[in-house]
């Protein structure tokens, strides 16, 4: 018979875990500080978490699609309950960090896109010493470590196999559909108008934005476990019906940037498949180059000046369309004035910027009044609306590069690892990390997302991911019906 007598050991925990809920109780009812009850889950929680730091780590993103953001006093904000879960993880991946220093692995650290990342971060920390805003830059600084930390190291760590890797896709894909669908029948209910979109994302997406980047970031894994299922009757039309729900939310959405980040992976597959990465991304960067210098030369950019009176909000997307032709759509002209006073702040610190997430405590004596629009005023305290430019604005010249550096290691490194085996199954992983990573790349250039859980988390994860594979820590099952 099974031996079911509780050792002393056992008994132990239980008293003493008892008694902890039990004095935890008393004391916040005598004291009113009701955060006492939750102390015993929190130690739990940290306990478990400690024994298998994968439960977190599942939860965290299962709770990606699910999270909104709270609004604090002093102008602060963040997202629950993934920034939380993040800070947890960080703690809990240093103290793990230390008590297996000396059974480490150092390939991955050793990775050149590791070192680039770690360099972008180091900068980070370099030129918040240096800021115009230390306290906020502080905060930018430990928020990008509690966002790197958990997404690629711990992801690093912890996706260690093919079968982890289809886990993570079920454990967001669930609450992602939820979103989804929630948002489109309460979009139904308005007719599926451009004018209430914004009205029925509460209270999982803050904008249209951030809910169509999420779809468009995930839309590549999405495509690539449709291949992963096509053998199999009912899930290969489970597949294609998502594909479909995904295509028509993302539609609907009515977010220009979603639309060109969902074409250009296919832009990103050629290039991939052709190993022309490096000479695109040397044709990009001199294309930016010469258009900027054409801008700048006699200060022609002040042709683009917008009508004040003509720049507007338009409720119909036609409309928009036809406005952001003509230079009268005002989300557009307000990007434009922000950028106008971007590339005067860069004139004035090249090298340091103003300091991460100081540009818009710092960016209002460099406005062109000429560029002016009617939501200029900025209440809701956003930022340039691009983070490339940001970049360059807040950590100056050095920091755009060392941030381009780590997004040309990824592609490059993603490219070598394409061509390096022909099985199919191992190309499609490649790819939609691959194409899942060029769509963050391409929002980003009209819109500073990186710092959004919603699309920070799956920009890191590739990158981790495709170091993993080119380490060949994930083993990718020989081409087969399905494993």
């Amino acid at each position: 018979m099974a031996n079911n007598s509780i050792s002393a050991e056992q008994r132990r925990w239980f008293f003493g875990l008892a008694g902890l809920i039990l004095a935890s109780l008393f004391t916040g009812v005598a004291t009113r500080q009701w955060w006492l009850f939750g102390l015993p889950l929190l130690l739990m929680g940290t306990y478990l978490s400690l024994r298998d730091v994968r439960l977190p780590f599942y939860l965290l993103f299962a709770c990606i699609p699910l999270s909104f953001p709270l609004f604090l006093p002093g102008g602060f904000s963040t997202d629950l309950p993934t920034e939380p879960l993040m800070i947890a993880l960080t703690g809990i991946g240093l103290l793990l960090a230390l008590h297996r220093a000396g059974r480490a692995d150092l390939r991955f650290f050793l990775h050149p896109v590791t070192l680039l990342l770690a360099l972008h971060l180091g900068w980070i920390a370099i030129t918040t010493i240096t800021s115009q805003e230390p306290f906020i830059s502080l905060k930018f600084l430990l928020a990008k470590i509690w966002y790197i930390l958990p997404f690629y190291f711990m992801a690093g760590w912890i996706l260690r196999t093919f079968r982890q890797v289809k886990t993570l896709f079920w454990i967001v894909l669930v609450p992602l559909v939820f979103t989804v669908v929630y948002v489109l029948i309460r979009h139904a209910g308005t007719g599926f108008t451009f004018a209430t979109v914004g009205s029925v994302l509460h209270p999982f997406y803050s904008n249209h934005v951030i809910y169509a980047a999420l779809m468009a970031v995930f839309f590549p894994w999405l495509w690539y476990m449709r291949l992963e299922y096509r053998h199999r009757p009912f899930w290969n039309r489970l597949f294609w019906l998502l594909i479909g729900l995904f295509l028509v939310a993302i539609y609907l959405s009515y977010t220009r940037a979603a639309y060109v980040a969902v074409i250009s992976s296919l832009g990103a597959y050629a290039l991939i498949r052709l190993r022309l990465v490096v000479p695109a991304l040397v044709l990009a960067l001199a294309l930016a180059l010469i258009g900027l210098g054409g801008l700048v030369r006699q200060n022609r950019y002040l042709e683009l000046a917008p009508d004040y009176a003509s720049t507007i909000t338009h409720q119909d997307f036609g409309n928009l369309l036809e406005a952001t032709y003509q230079g009268e759509d005002i989300s557009t002209m307000e990007r434009l004035y922000r950028w106008v006073a971007g590339f005067h702040m860069i004139g004035d610190k090249p090298w340091l910027g103003f300091g991460p997430g100081a540009f818009y405590e710092s960016y209002r004596p460099y406005t062109v009044l000429s560029f002016i629009t009617y939501v200029s005023d900025n209440k809701e305290r956003s930022g340039i609306h691009s983070y490339y430019l940001m970049t360059l604005v807040e950590q100056g010249v050095p920091g755009l590069l060392f941030f381009l550096l780590f997004n040309a290691g990824v592609l490059i490194t993603a490219q070598r690892l394409y061509h390096r085996r022909t099985g199919r199954r191992y190309r499609r992983l490649v790819l939609l990390l691959t194409l899942s990573f060029t769509s963050v790349m391409v929002l980003q250039i009209i819109n500073d997302l990186i710092e959004l859980d919603k699309v920070g988390a799956f920009f890191f994860l590739a990158a981790a991911l495709l170091v993993n594979v080119d380490l060949d820590r994930v083993a990718v099952p020989e081409d087969q019906t399905e494993s």
